[in-house]
Formats: C-alpha cells, structure tokens, sequence
C-alpha cells in the first residue's frame, strides 16, 4: 500500500471518537466534505468499508471496529516516536502531555507550574481530552497522563491523586418545581428523567446516572445524548435532566437550565490517572505535584 496519510489515519482515529462528522471537522480545522474525503480515502485504500452506511446513527462497520483496535496502539506508537524525537531535538527537553477535558482550571494550572519549576528540563503540554471518552487517548499514546472524572476502574490505568471533591448537580429546566430549591435529595431523583451522555462507561453511569434512588424508587432514563451540549439543550427543552460533575467549569444557571446540588449522591472528584507500565519518567514527579497541591 503506497502513498497512505497520516492524515487519514488522523480523521479515521477522531470519526470513531466523536462518530460526528462535524464535530471531527471542527478539532482538524477542515470542512466536513473534507473529513468525510479522508475516510472514503482510506476506505478505498484498503478496500472495504469502515463506516456503517446502512446505521441510522453514524457508525463503524464491524470491519472498522477490528481496523480501530489494530490501529490505535500502532498510531500511538508512531506518535511516541514523533515526540521523542521532538524532545531530543529542543536539547533533551522532556515532555509530559496531558490530557485535561476542556480549558485548565487554576488548582490544576497550579500543580503544573510546581512541576516544571521544579524539573527545569521538563514541561507540561496541555491536550484537549474528550469527556465522553477519556481513556481513549490514554491508551494510543495521544497523552502521557490525564486529569479525568472518576470512577476509574480501568485494569490497565493507574489512579494517582484525587481531589476537587464536590457534590453533584442536577441540570433542570429553570421551570420545573425542582429549581426554585438550594438542594434537592436523592429520592427527589424519580421526579424527573435523567438524561445519560451514550459513550459513557457502565460503571461511571451507575454513579453519574443511576437507576434507583436508595430507598427503591425508580428513576427514569431518557434517551442518550452524544455529549454534554446535546444533553443541556434536552434540558432546556424540559426532556429531562442531566447530572453534572459539580467542578465542570462553563456551566452556569441560565433563564433555562438551573444547577441544583443533589444530597445523597456520592461526591463528584478528579483524579490524575496514566496508563500501568507507562514509560514517561515525568508522570511519577508530575503526580508528586498534584499531591501536594491539590489533594
């Protein structure tokens, strides 16, 4: 197989993250007509399909997910490689990259600044990470270590610190009986249908969004939204609500959407968490940082 991108591999990687041509579109700074090329690109170069055409959702084909699973560890090696190289060439300086889901927050902009100040020849990349699938990155080399929202029961990952504990709120229409309150209880749960984000992992759901409230009570699930954005316009549209990690920077009480923190549900945290037998001599110093300022 001759003249293969990188780029192709590129798109095809963040398609079967995102399953949302538009959204890949706008993380590679290309028009979707442009990423849906790449893919057919590299669809032709193998000779079959990796996307389900005939799916009503966006999708890849059972010859896609078997391609995915052959590529990410071969994809992440490559970027390794690439990396490494750059840092020998910035005169040996060493880089740790790490994943954060969305803009950096000042505790975690804090425990960075000791970690360089205190190894010179070290410095923190800071790479988007997806919320809806932290531990993809994690696993095909794209980062070093990232700060995700636990629980994490991932064999293959490590859980370092943890810190920025805080209560879970409830995201409800601003007119439902339940906003008007400082705090609602967990039994309050089965007056409203909670709104799951799909891609979640099981065990993060029966945590974030569980089905029982402690005394027996049902609470309802509606249909599953791709992220977080496609969840709060559900909620403000009065379909349900969403429980939110109580630190999400971004998100705050609006004519149409009201955060209430829920009592009775386990506490929402952060941890630092890299893969088990991971290479980077930076990750264990960088975790030294966020223990002693963080937790």
């Amino acid at each position: 197989m001759q003249g293969i991108e990188i780029r192709e591999l590129e798109c095809f990687l963040l398609v079967a993250e995102e399953l949302h041509f538009g959204r890949v579109a706008m993380r590679l700074g290309l028009s979707v007509e442009r990423a849906r090329e790449l893919v057919e690109r590299l669809e032709h170069r193998i000779g079959t399909p990796l996307l389900d055409d005939s799916a009503e959702r966006l999708r890849l084909s059972p010859f896609g997910e078997d391609f995915l699973s052959s590529l990410r560890p071969a994809y992440g090696a490559l970027v390794s490689v690439l990396e490494d190289a750059r840092d020998r060439a910035s005169s040996g300086q060493r880089m740790v990259r790490l994943g954060f889901p969305g803009q950096m927050r000042e505790p975690v902009d804090r425990a960075v600044k000791v970690f360089e100040e205190r190894s010179p020849e070290a410095r923190v990349e800071i790479v988007e990470n997806p919320l809806e699938d932290p531990f993809g990155p994690l696993r095909d080399g794209r980062v070093d270590a990232a700060v995700v929202l636990l629980p994490v029961r991932e064999r293959d990952l490590v859980v370092g610190p943890v810190f920025d504990r805080q209560p879970q709120r409830l995201a409800i229409s601003a007119e439902h009986p339940l906003a008007d309150r400082e705090a609602v209880g967990v039994e309050d749960m089965a007056r409203v249908p909670l709104i799951p984000v799909r891609r979640s992992r099981n065990h993060w759901l029966r945590v974030h969004a569980p089905t029982l409230t402690p005394l027996g009570k049902r609470i309802h699930h509606h249909e599953g939204v791709e992220d977080l954005q496609d969840g709060l316009r559900q909620v403000a549209l009065k379909r349900g609500a969403m429980l939110l990690c109580g630190s999400i920077n971004g998100y705050e009480d609006t004519d149409e959407v009201a955060l209430v923190p829920v009592s009775g549900l386990p506490e929402s945290s952060f941890g630092l968490v890299w893969p088990r037998g991971g290479r980077n001599p930076g990750v264990p110093a960088l975790a030294a940082a966020f223990f002693e300022v963080l937790v």
